[in-house]
């Protein structure tokens, strides 16, 4: 009896304790409810259509209309413009404009008139390897769809379209050839060979950073509130900006040096490539560092426990592995949905350390002014709240 008493006793004082943080309760109940109902709401599992030019030979003789070859209906493809001059259309492609070039056979007759299939050239610009992959699936699609779309004129014009003014006997064309006189072929004009280690090792590392950060910076004036730290300082000369300052900079000090060691390791050991500048990475984890110790600040400030903070840093974790890219795209989000989730710091860290390791360059420079403005509003929200928190009582 007296076992069951003592732990009776024990199970209704972590029930009150729980009980008394209201706060700890809504956080538990309603934050995973809402992020989930944000991500059930907003994410719409349909990928948008991928922008393309055409590229024709001029002595190929084939159409240069933009709405012939929409015409063909690929799905998942959205013709923007017909070109004659590929070295230009490439430049479009790596200044990320389009998402692909279609290079179009410039002799089909003669290669059917050789027994030859033409090739059917689709390039792309992706360090993404699942992007690489659909990208060699829609390449097939638009073989077989211009392979279609080939018969369908000939069978109008009520001749052989593809063995035509003098082509030869039919006899003498391979069957596979008459059966698909064009093949795919991708062409990936990306720095590096897509692999999955070199995708997703710097998308981890800005993940990993951002909830150190958040985690390290939240408890670490959590305790020190609930040992009475605060209340000394409140008793001292230390002002809120010294408490901002010298936490961010104890805290960056730790997570640069852990991001230093990450990168070697990723690079070192893991061949994860490092083609962009060692400085732009550094500024870049250094805004990321900062940004995140601005969003633990934040939630220690507003949270009246460490069970609390515990739960808050957890959910700051789900929602960017929901929304920053490193598992779903963003553009597969609705508008409204995707706007929100750059409010968050990891979406830019992973976007710009993705760009800088793999590619040497950012696509998306604006995203350096965002975390550094996130960074500066994080800080200066939590610095308001904590100068009230330790004016003398």
């Amino acid at each position: 009896m007296k076992l069951i008493v003592r732990i009776f006793a024990l199970i209704g004082k972590e029930i009150v304790e729980v009980l008394r943080r209201p706060g700890a309760v809504f956080s538990l109940i309603i934050g995973p409810f809402l992020i989930l109902a944000v991500f059930g709401l907003g994410y719409q599992g349909i990928k948008r259509d991928l922008s393309a030019i055409v590229v024709v030979d001029p002595s190929s003789e084939l159409p240069t209309e933009r709405q012939r070859y929409e015409a063909v209906n690929v799905r998942g493809l959205r013709v923007v413009d017909v070109v004659t001059d590929r070295p230009s259309a490439e430049e479009r492609l790596r200044d990320g404009e389009v998402d692909m070039l279609i290079v179009a056979p410039h002799d089909l007759p003669g290669e059917m008139r050789a027994g030859r299939q033409s090739d059917l050239t689709v390039v792309t610009n992706v360090v993404d390897p699942v992007e690489a992959n659909y990208t060699a699936f829609l390449a097939e699609t638009i073989s077989s769809a211009v392979n279609r779309e080939l018969y369908r004129v000939g069978a109008e014009e009520g001749q052989t379209y593809v063995i035509q003014n003098g082509a030869g006997e039919l006899a003498n064309v391979p069957p596979e050839v008459i059966a698909s006189p064009t093949k795919p072929s991708v062409e990936n004009i990306a720095p590096i060979e897509p692999t999955i280690v070199g995708f997703f090792g710097p998308a981890a590392l800005a993940l990993v950073l951002q909830h150190m950060a958040v985690t390290l910076i939240a408890l670490s004036i959590v305790r020190e509130r609930a040992g009475g730290t605060m209340d000394r300082f409140r008793a001292s000369p230390m002002r809120a900006t010294e408490v901002v300052l010298g936490k961010v900079a104890a805290f960056g000090l730790l997570g640069g040096a852990i991001a230093f060691v990450s990168v070697w390791l990723l690079v070192g050991v893991l061949g994860v490539p490092l083609r962009g500048s060692p400085a732009e990475i550094a500024l870049v984890v250094t805004l990321l560092l900062v940004a995140s110790l601005g969003l633990g600040l934040l939630i220690s400030v507003i949270s009246d426990s460490e069970r609390q903070a515990v739960q808050l840093a957890l959910m700051t974790l789900l929602a960017a592995v929901f929304f920053s890219g490193f598992a779903l795209r963003l553009e597969e989000f609705e508008p409204i949905v995707r706007a929100g989730a750059y409010f968050l710091p990891v979406p830019h860290g992973v976007a710009l350390l993705q760009d800088l390791m793999l590619r040497g360059d950012a696509t998306q420079p604006w995203q350096l002014l965002a975390l550094a403005a996130i960074a500066g509003t994080l800080l200066f929200f939590s610095w308001i709240l904590l100068r009230r928190e330790l004016q003398p009582r």
